[in-house]
């Protein structure tokens, strides 16, 4: 086994997290899209270890649900009473085959913990030779953590909890993150000596260290520099600022590759986004889930784009999409909507006030504004009018429409499904066509229009319409008088 590899990771993520006031167990709660415990899983599978193993208990069925999805490589094993974070260690261990080499151990609330933190901590540990080797900070409040305690030539001695700590040790601002290196046979063995003689009542892990300093193995610790690295999650408070701080760096590093964010105030972007090179970001816009937006394409303002890919040089401005692929020079918006399975093609345009489902629109093909386009094929080159419904559903069943390339629909039709349209046809503005049509023919389907001379004066008397119609009827006689009589006298 690389030296570089460890055998174990073990990720602590049991505990109910009562202080999130939450029916949601603490380690699926989401920082930057993903949950708590997917940042802990992903950066533990970065080292690559024989054995990833996550420690569940509250909410059990819906964290090894939701690992089986995110992390499926990690095994998860249930501690069925929260006994102390020893506790929750032996239960790791005990589903493993005997290790030899090193064991991580690191936490499911943790999500600004990186892989290169944890690299950090295995390269001090081999190369100081260590049996422990604990990550540690130094905090201006150390209020709440436990102290690590030094000795002669500040060699690490042992690390005690807040409620057992002396009022000197708690002076100490070294406190330990809880994430450790362990030589395997030493943390076997010191687990096997845990006792719960302490203000808790629990099996420590930090008592593995007094133990393995009493047997006079070599233990070290690595300050962190980031003390973010080692910031967990208790409640909503601390939630909201490991989100906005994950959203900081997310954003500075998309600026550094290429990316204009007009204002890092008001965007957010999830971790799993993709950004490419010139991409400009306007405020007010949320990229969430596995948004990827191609070279050159300008989204925003006021966008939240979920799982939506957009391609190079594309316009997206106040829109929320769901799951949909907009083209290369593809323009959207205002005030779209994009459900999941919408496709634009290359130039295509999905423009103010329209909703799209499940709807397939060709290169160039336009939907212009105020239309719903749902379980819908549209050509190249077509032009949807302003008001178009495709009538998608009968009560029953939902069927599609298909447009074929370089058709017009008049405005305010409605296309009931299913329906064929065929290439350079033509529906009449105003139409309801529940039948197909024919390459090159023009539907119309609205009832002859017919005008019922003085039906406002009988049947509204006395409305201000009618007093308007009589006006305009006054009006036109008198001009029409006036004129006959400049005929006359010419």
């Amino acid at each position: 086994m690389s030296p570089d590899r460890p055998a174990a990771v073990v990720v602590l993520a049991a505990g109910e997290g009562t202080r999130m006031k939450s029916a949601i167990p603490k380690v699926l709660h989401r920082v930057g899209g993903r949950t708590l415990v997917h940042h802990a899983a992903a950066a533990a599978a970065e080292l690559e270890p024989t054995h990833l193993v996550v420690v569940v208990g509250h909410g059990r069925d819906e964290v090894v649900a939701h690992l089986a999805e995110v992390s499926p490589k990690a095994a998860t094993v249930v501690q069925e009473q929260q006994l102390g974070t020893g506790h929750a260690v032996q239960v790791a261990l005990a589903e493993l085959p005997e290790l030899d080499g090193t064991v991580v151990v690191t936490y499911g609330d943790v999500p600004l913990l990186t892989a290169d933190v944890l690299q950090g901590l295995l390269d001090t540990h081999g190369a100081q030779g260590n049996a422990v080797t604990i990550l540690t900070a130094h905090l201006a409040d150390p209020t709440g953590y436990g102290r690590v305690l030094r000795g002669d030539g500040d060699a690490v001695v042992g690390v005690v909890e807040q409620k057992d700590a002396t009022d000197e040790q708690r002076t100490v601002r070294e406190v330990n993150s809880g994430v450790y290196a362990f030589d395997a046979v030493a943390l076997r063995e010191g687990l096997a000596r845990l006792d719960t003689s302490n203000a808790q009542g629990e099996l420590y892990l930090t008592d593995v260290v007094g133990h393995a300093v009493a047997d006079g193995r070599p233990v070290g610790a690595l300050a962190v520099q980031d003390t973010w690295a080692v910031e967990g999650v208790n409640d909503r408070v601390q939630l909201a600022a490991l989100h906005r701080e994950l959203n900081r760096r997310t954003l500075e590093r998309w600026m550094r590759a290429g990316v204009t964010v007009l204002d890092p105030a008001s965007t957010w972007v999830d971790a799993d986004v993709t950004l490419e090179r010139d991409v400009v970001i306007e405020p007010n816009t949320l990229l969430r889930g596995a948004t990827r937006v191609a070279t050159g394409a300008t989204v925003g303002p006021n966008c939240q784009l979920v799982d939506t890919e957009v391609g190079a040089g594309a316009e997206v401005s106040n829109t929320t999409s769901y799951g949909a692929v907009i083209g290369p020079e593809a323009t959207v918006g205002p005030y779209t909507f994009l459900r999941p399975g919408t496709r634009l093609g290359r130039g295509a345009k999905a423009g103010g006030f329209v909703e799209m489902k499940m709807a397939d629109i060709g290169d160039g093909a336009k939907v212009p504004h105020l239309s719903y386009v749902g379980d819908a094929d549209v050509g190249e080159g077509t032009n949807i009018g302003a008001g178009t419904i495709f009538a998608n559903y009968d009560g029953v069943e939902k069927s599609r429409t298909s447009i074929g390339a370089h058709s017009f629909v008049g405005s305010d039709s409605v296309l009931v499904a299913p329906l064929t349209i065929a290439d350079g046809a033509y529906v009449a503005a105003g139409s309801t066509v529940t039948g197909n049509v024919s390459a090159g023919e023009l539907a119309v389907a609205r009832g002859k229009q017919r005008n019922i001379a003085g039906w406002v004066a009988r049947r509204r008397a006395g409305t201000r319409a009618a007093e308007a119609a009589a006006a305009a009827e006054r009006a036109a006689a008198g001009a029409g008088k006036q004129a006959h009589e400049e005929r006359s006298d010419g």
